[in-house]
């Protein structure tokens, strides 16, 4: 993961210091949102990119933004993407401002998963992958997920978690990108569904 911020802080013409990036990543208290994940949204925003004409400074910005996304997570929502396009800003000083202020947007783009960019876009969907993923890779996640709200009980996990389910089984497309939507959607939808019965 430092390779692949410092080789995109290269091709920004910028200096590399990913300070405690990894580090981050590996704190214990991450049982979902931990190096894995982060990893795993840097590959697939990296190939859906290659469906679209992604200059080379793009898809830099993207590949910092991908790195960057969950770097500060402490499970408190909103927060967590502020402090971590802060984080981003301060890892990236001295490179052009409008390069750092994509990078930045592109992970605030996180909180409410919606942009107009469409590097947002690849980013966002990078981001909901796992959710199209193999029946037993989805259930390590809801798994995971689970273990970083372990300070829920049951009854108030159970009733929030449905609540999401129901709200991402209800949008149109859960994907932004056609390419997205071929690879992952159906999937998705089936693991959401199950999940959602499971919590019944």
């Amino acid at each position: 993961m430092k390779r692949i911020w410092d080789d995109a802080v290269r091709a920004l013409g910028g200096t590399p210091d990913a300070g405690d990036l990894v580090e981050r990543y590996a704190e214990p208290h991450r049982a979902y949102h931990n190096t894995f994940h982060v990893v795993s949204v840097v590959r697939d925003s990296s190939a859906l990119a290659d469906a679209f004409a992604f200059s080379v400074e793009e898809r830099a910005i993207l590949a910092l933004a991908a790195c960057a996304h969950d770097v500060i997570y402490d499970g408190k929502p909103g927060e967590d993407e502020r402090a971590s396009a802060a984080w981003a800003r301060e890892r990236l000083a001295g490179m052009e401002e409008e390069q750092i202020a994509r990078v930045e947007s592109l992970v605030l783009a996180t909180i409410t998963h919606s942009s107009d960019d469409p590097l947002a876009h690849v980013l966002l969907d990078a981001d909901l992958a796992i959710l199209g993923s193999a029946p037993t890779h989805y259930d390590r996640y809801s798994q995971a997920v689970r273990q970083e709200y372990s300070q829920y009980d049951d009854a108030t996990w159970r009733a929030g978690r449905a609540h999401v389910l129901r709200t991402l089984l209800g949008r149109e497309h859960l994907f932004v990108t056609e390419p997205a939507r071929q690879l992952w959607d159906a999937a998705a939808r089936l693991n959401l569904a199950r999940e959602l019965q499971s919590l019944a």
